[in-house]
């Protein structure tokens, strides 16, 4: 294959930005349409966009620069195609460029990115492995660290961690290498119960178990996903979602919470991959109908939360709103970014609109660095 060329002024002085996009996840398809609408926000004045994909097999390739191309046809999702491949440099002294495979200098617009943004979610996206890549490269990048990430990713740790912090979470058991509960799990647990993947996201593999017979197929769906799987306790509240955001600054700030409104009309009963990204029944009422004070307690977790797993840049609280107080459901180190996203549209309502958004967290990744 011939190696495509790019256009370069020498002269231009904008910032460069990798956006990379897809990967090894069961949330590739995701990826690619949060990045698409990361790519269309960032501003051109300010940023030179540098698309880099890694396909389903983890193979990273020049990106698709057309945004049109990575969003969602009705319920088509779109997936990265194989093209010239690309590798960054893991040698700091060659900070954020890319190469060819061949060892040639991928062009002059991959030359040398100034700052990467994962829109990656999931496995080898958001779990540490992919922010260890960058560490070693040196490249300042978006988001949490090495161990925010694998803590976030990892919902026995994120709660173990949470927990020390004295910060509210649910009855949970994890089953590692064991396929059942004990009769003394059963009745800590109650019914109906959750069954995921330990590391997982946007519901892939989650399973609603109303009763002890449906367990060994939840349980099966689950491990497809990760050899570890977590049964959690249903909570019932009100589910209630609240960005994190941090400035270059330091300074850490949430949203206004939103409240999600249908997400018990899906086929499944819960919040499940359809009826987040396409069966369109989901609504939100931002800011949430909370009160004053419980939202001011939700924007304080929140940003514990954050503190707790020492997380960087951005991030999206999840919680239930119990008649008891709040109780933390999971944090998002990379959240969604796609045009119904949850994490841009909660600090468009408290004043950010999705390219100044951008702008904070790529500038607070290069003051990092």
């Amino acid at each position: 294959m011939t190696a495509p060329t790019f256009a370069s002024d020498a002269t231009d002085t904008r910032t460069s930005v990798a956006v990379v996009y897809g990967g090894r996840s069961s949330e590739h398809s995701i990826s690619c349409i949060s990045a698409a609408a990361v790519m269309s926000h960032l501003d051109p004045q300010t940023y030179r966009v540098v698309p880099v994909g890694i396909t389903l097999d983890g193979t990273w390739v020049v990106g698709n620069s057309d945004p049109d191309k990575l969003r969602a046809q009705g319920r088509e999702l779109p997936v990265v195609e194989h093209t010239e491949e690309v590798q960054l440099s893991v040698d700091p002294t060659h900070r954020g460029e890319f190469r060819y495979t061949s060892g040639e200098r991928a062009g002059q617009l991959y030359d040398r990115v100034d700052v990467i943004v994962p829109v990656l979610h999931g496995k080898f996206g958001e779990d540490g492995t992919i922010q260890g890549l960058f560490e070693l490269s040196g490249v300042a990048y978006v988001g949490a660290g090495v161990l925010a990430s694998a803590a976030g990713m990892d919902k026995e740790y994120t709660k173990k961690l949470m927990s020390a912090s004295g910060l509210p979470v649910g009855r949970e058991v994890v089953l590692r290498h064991r396929a059942e509960l004990s009769e003394a799990e059963k009745d800590l647990l109650g019914l109906p119960v959750f069954v995921k993947p330990a590391r997982g996201g946007s519901s892939i593999g989650i399973s609603k178990v109303e009763s002890w017979e449906e367990f060994a197929a939840a349980y099966q769906a689950a491990v497809e996903h990760d050899e570890k799987v977590i049964v959690e306790a249903e909570i019932s509240g009100a589910e209630v979602e609240c960005g994190v955001l941090q400035y270059p600054s330091g300074e850490v700030v949430a949203s206004v919470p939103a409240q999600l409104i249908g997400t018990e009309d899906g086929e499944e009963g819960f919040y499940d991959f359809d009826t987040k990204y396409l069966d369109n029944v989901v609504s939100a009422a931002i800011p949430a109908p909370l009160g004053e004070e419980m939202t001011e307690l939700i924007q304080s977790l929140a940003v514990e939360t954050f503190h707790a797993l020492n997380c960087t840049g951005l991030a999206r609280v999840d919680f239930f709103v119990t008649p008891s107080g709040p109780v933390l459901n999971e944090i998002n180190t990379m959240p969604g970014f796609t045009p119904i996203s949850m994490y841009p549209k909660v600090f468009e309502a408290s004043g950010i609109a999705y390219g100044e958004l951008l702008d904070i967290v790529v500038q607070q990744a290069l003051s990092r660095r």
